[in-house]
């Protein structure tokens, strides 16, 4: 459950009490595999939910014991990967994780170490993960609380619907972000109740 002095903190917003008074949210628990998130997270880039997990379960499937090694990536054919449903680019994001976990690291200790922006700097140095992709894994993997992805479609939605914005690229990404300043430093957890709104409409 989220703690009561991050409630009361969001609730000044009253856009979001309402919403947080209709919602229940359930945050996600640290996931130590930063890697194997990285490539989850690549895999599932601009599908839905479904299509997203299905390619998943199908990659994994072309491992033994449905775990990725980094050197069975690097080697495994593209056109495997192509079969599991993966487009060329992807699979070809995938194959420089692999090789940035082998000649840098992922290891979360060490990057649980870092700030936001130094995390990522650090992940968007591997060509394929944006910023919106370090994101989720700060939110997902790490859970920061202060992480708000402003390039993300479905918090730009609910902020449009819920706060009656009409704007679009960088004056709703600039609106979006003014707004914002009353949630920090919890502004992960208010993106979250974001989300939430989307899936109980």
């Amino acid at each position: 459950m989220i703690a009561q002095n991050i409630k009361e903190h969001l609730s000044k917003d009253g856009i979001l009490k309402k919403i947080m008074n209709q919602v229940a949210l359930h945050p996600p628990k640290p996931n130590t595999d930063l890697y194997l998130n990285l490539l989850r997270a690549i895999a599932g880039q601009q599908l839905s939910v479904k299509a997203a997990g299905t390619i998943w379960e199908r990659t994994l499937n072309l491992f033994p014991e449905r775990y990725p090694k980094t050197e069975m990536v690097l080697q495994i054919d593209v056109e495997a990967f192509r079969g599991a449903g993966l487009s060329y680019q992807k699979a070809g994001y995938l194959k420089n994780i692999a090789l940035f976990s082998l000649d840098n690291s992922l290891d979360y200790k060490i990057l649980n170490k870092m700030s936001d922006a130094e995390l990522i700097h650090y992940l968007t140095q591997i060509k394929g993960v944006g910023s919106w992709t370090a994101e989720m894994i700060l939110i997902f993997s790490l859970v920061r609380e202060d992480i708000f992805p402003v390039a993300d479609l479905g918090i730009q939605n609910a902020i449009r619907k819920h706060y009656k914005l009409e704007s679009s690229g960088k004056q709703l990404k600039a609106e979006m972000t003014e707004i914002s300043k009353q949630w920090q430093p919890y502004r992960t957890f208010a993106s979250m109740y974001l989300w939430r709104s989307l899936i109980n409409e």
